[in-house]
């Protein structure tokens, strides 16, 4: 820790920083809580009243030979994006090619998932607001070797999880699926409306929703994680995949910029970009989400969590919050309007374990909104402490619980094969030539692993990607003999290829 105090806090990058006047000793109190979070670089940005009251970059891009942090410093966006997918449905909708209400297979007609009524009644404002029921499986985009397209077709094997319009149930395909209807209905990429009908007007010439164009823009932060407790860099991944979900890469600059439109009711610099009605639909509550009791207690005067389209909702302190936070790529962004007060904050770190964004947050609206700034970064830090020991104590029961002295029922090339399922599509059991790794698993460039007797049938699954952390796969025997089924935890029940 003491080199990454010293990396933080020895980087202090130009930009608008804020010494004086209500955010006055902000970038002290940065400083002091990174090194407390261990985050090698952090980029903030805030508005009030339509100008930039602070913009800069603290700390490095990378924890080993990194470039400094600044204002203009790169960062995914992650699930942020969504709100910039929702703005380009929205518009569509000022041009009157589609309304929030039409169903998706009028624009999208090979659109479907599991369920064929939820297919054909599924809404362009069902695919924005979590309220479909369709499973999550996040792990889809996270490992498969597919394209968007494939991805898309492959759908049409998403089981429901919940009721259709019953609950709150985040659902990131459903935001590519959103992505994939502006690129259908505009008749060019999601990716290109975005960059020419929403960056370009907005002077965000930087941002892209392309990993190729991240690669040539330059001052990029780099990804980390903690792995045993010590941080790490992690190599960069194309996410390309996911688009209309979370694939978009911005700065704290140009994150103020997107924000200053939606402060200022689809107008920036005099430039109309959307209609203050479709601003207005954008911000509005649809899906109710369940209380939880550490809002509760961080945040008394919160009465009502919503969805919106692409936005998330909450009341603090009598005002309405606009918020959306995302992490990809190991990397965190939170995003944060109070239209009210006309205030707006973007905080972005290259730590994926941290919510340090979310406390700065809260630290510049206490300030802003005249209250005494509240260490908000060691309460989140308390937060932290306790999710870990919860982590700690629940590897420690499935240690305990695991059978000892009960070996695989099988040779290991009674299990090797190839294994398939409709949505996720094929994995491949090889042995191993490490006598203490009997097995391997392939499923995609980024997602091999070793596989490590567990007990049984049941083999722990560690990923070879650094930080992507370990799972369980168990196999199945049939009557006689043969090995028939491999269940993957966070993934599928795969079927042995005769």
């Amino acid at each position: 820790m003491a080199v990454l105090l010293l990396l933080v806090t020895a980087v202090l990058p130009a930009g608008v920083g804020a010494q004086a006047g209500p955010l006055a000793g902000l970038d002290r109190y940065v400083e002091a809580a990174m090194s407390e979070w261990e985050i090698p670089g952090l980029a903030l940005a805030v508005v009030q009243g339509d100008s930039i009251l602070h913009a800069r970059g603290y700390g490095v891009t990378r924890l080993d030979g990194g470039d400094q942090v600044d204002e203009h410093t790169l960062f995914a966006i992650a699930s942020t994006t969504k709100a910039m997918t929702s703005a380009t449905l929205a518009l569509l909708v000022d041009e009157g090619l589609l309304a929030w209400d039409d169903p998706v297979q009028d624009h999208l007609p090979g659109f479907r998932i599991e369920d064929p009524y939820v297919s054909r009644e599924m809404t362009i404002r069902d695919l924005l607001t979590h309220r479909a029921g369709a499973a999550r499986l996040d792990n889809l985009w996270i490992a498969s070797p597919f394209d968007r397209a494939e991805l898309v077709t492959r759908l049409r094997h998403l089981p429901q999880a919940g009721g259709f319009r019953a609950e709150y149930g985040y659902n990131n395909h459903l935001y590519i699926v959103a992505g994939e209807v502006v690129t259908a209905v505009a008749g060019q990429s999601w990716d290109d409306v975005l960059a020419h009908r929403v960056f370009a007007p907005l002077g965000m010439e930087r941002s892209t929703s392309r990993a190729r164009d991240v690669e040539l823009r330059g001052n990029v932060a780099h990804s980390h994680t903690l792995i045993d407790g010590d941080v790490h860099e992690i190599p960069r991944r194309d996410y390309d995949i996911i688009g209309g979900a979370g694939a978009a890469w911005s700065s704290a600059w140009e994150m103020a910029q997107w924000a200053r439109l939606h402060l200022n009711q689809g107008e920036v610099d005099g430039i109309r970009i959307l209609s203050a009605d479709r601003i207005r639909e954008l911000h509005a509550p649809v899906t109710v989400i369940p209380g939880d009791s550490v809002t509760a207690r961080l945040h008394p005067t919160n009465n009502l969590q919503a969805y919106a389209l692409g936005w998330r909702l909450m009341d603090l302190h009598g005002r309405r919050v606009v918020h959306h936070s995302g992490s990809i790529n190991y990397t965190r962004t939170q995003l944060t309007l109070v239209p009210d007060d006309g205030i707006a904050v973007v905080a972005m770190a290259n730590l994926s374990n941290s919510n340090l964004q979310l406390a700065l947050t809260h630290w510049v609206l206490d300030a802003l909104q005249g209250r005494e700034p509240r260490d908000w970064s060691a309460l989140y830090l308390e937060l932290d402490a306790r999710s870990r020991e919860a982590s700690a104590r629940s590897r420690a029961d499935r240690e305990e619980g695991r059978l000892r002295g009960v070996t695989p029922s099988l040779p290991a090339d009674a299990y090797a094969g190839v294994y398939g399922d409709d949505l996720f599509g094929e994995i491949r059991i090889d042995v191993g030539d490490d006598p203490d790794v009997p097995l391997t698993l392939f499923y995609s460039s980024e997602y091999e692993a070793d596989l490590h007797p567990w007990h049984g049938d049941t083999f722990r699954v560690d990923w070879r990607r650094p930080g992507a952390g370990e799972t369980f796969i168990t196999f199945r025997i049939d009557l006689r003999g043969r090995v028939v089924l491999a269940e993957m935890d966070g993934f599928a029940a795969f079927v042995r290829s005769p």
